[in-house]
């Protein structure tokens, strides 16, 4: 049996309260089929659209003159906290249905550190929040010192910054919490950016990617697999063209020369393969392939929710290996 991360993405788990605990309910039978296999299990979860309403909701209130605004890292927080809550009792009545009620399932609010010299935070990429007009936009940039930019035609939004994660502080927990063989939620929407200032970390406003949190919590905890759950079968080349191919098994070069031709979308596939690359080859060259660069047999899977267990045998999903 395997150590697995799974990675749920946000916009799997609905735009509503309701919407989210019923497709939460949906994702709990892929996992507890995975658990119910024997698999060790962490589940890391997106918070795109959720986050992102968490923060509309302080920018209007705050617009009124209601409530004073909450820093981004703390929206992160509370999108943890509210998504864990649903995924947890979603999984556990799972469970319970299924006769192991002696399972526990825990959400785990995580900080993520990342390197505060990291070089997204000279280019912040990430929109968040609500949209504006041109005008307000330049008003908000002047008053706050925040960043806006068009987006895609549809109006301005505040970006920020989107850097890699390093470490995760409560890493000792959660190899802990895993070796007591209960089932653990954390990492959610990336988890929460932190920099180590002074004599403490403290929260920025960023986005860590969810895929990347999740390879490198499974490199912290030394998993077997990092499985990436997503709204397709497969990652193909020549999407939605004549050419198009679905991807079985690639090893780390052949991942490595798709991406460097460009076949993968930015804000779509592609950080779900670098991900998995990072996962698989660690620090390694993608070439290199010898005795004392591939130190474990690691496999990293991107699939979709509904087929999870058969990606773990191959019979679904696209499979990065290291050779």
């Amino acid at each position: 049996m395997s150590k697995i991360i799974v990675a749920l993405g946000g916009n799997a788990l609905g735009n509503n309260a309701q919407e989210q605990l019923e497709r939460a309910t949906v994702a709990s039978k892929a996992i507890a089929d995975l658990i119910e296999a024997g698999h060790e299990l962490v589940i890391v979860h997106g918070n795109g659209p959720q986050v992102g309403q968490i923060r509309l909701a302080f920018e209007d209130s705050h617009a009124k003159g209601d409530v004073p605004l909450i820093p981004f890292a703390e929206c992160i927080a509370m999108s943890q906290g509210y998504i864990g809550y649903h995924l947890q009792q979603a999984i556990d009545e799972e469970l319970v249905a299924r006769g192991h009620d002696d399972i526990p399932v825990i959400a785990m609010l995580t900080q993520v550190v990342v390197d505060a010299n990291d070089s997204a935070f000279a280019n912040p990429s990430k929109p968040i929040g609500g949209y504006y007009s041109e005008s307000d936009a330049k008003r908000l940039m002047q008053e706050t010192g925040n960043i806006y930019r068009e987006d895609a035609g549809r109006g301005w939004r505040r970006v920020v910054p989107s850097p890699k994660p390093i470490d995760i502080y409560e890493k000792l927990t959660l190899k802990a919490l895993m070796e007591d063989k209960q089932v653990v939620i954390a990492c959610g929407g990336g988890g929460v950016p932190v920099v180590y200032s002074g004599t403490r970390y403290h929260g920025v406003d960023a986005v860590v990617d969810k895929d990347f949190a999740a390879a490198k919590l499974a490199h912290l905890v030394d998993a077997d697999v990092l499985l990436i759950l997503t709204a397709v079968d497969r990652v193909f080349i020549n999407f939605n063209t004549p050419e198009q191919m679905a991807l079985e098994t690639i090893t780390l070069a052949e991942a490595a020369n798709y991406v460097e031709k460009g076949y993968f979308a930015a804000g779509s596939m592609l950080p779900k393969v670098q991900a998995g690359m990072m996962f698989v080859g660690g620090n390694n060259d993608a070439n290199d392939c010898s005795a004392s660069a591939i130190t474990k047999n690691r496999r990293a899977i991107i699939g979709s929710l509904d087929k999870a267990a058969d990606s773990l045998v191959g019979q679904s999903g696209t499979t990065i290996v290291a050779c």
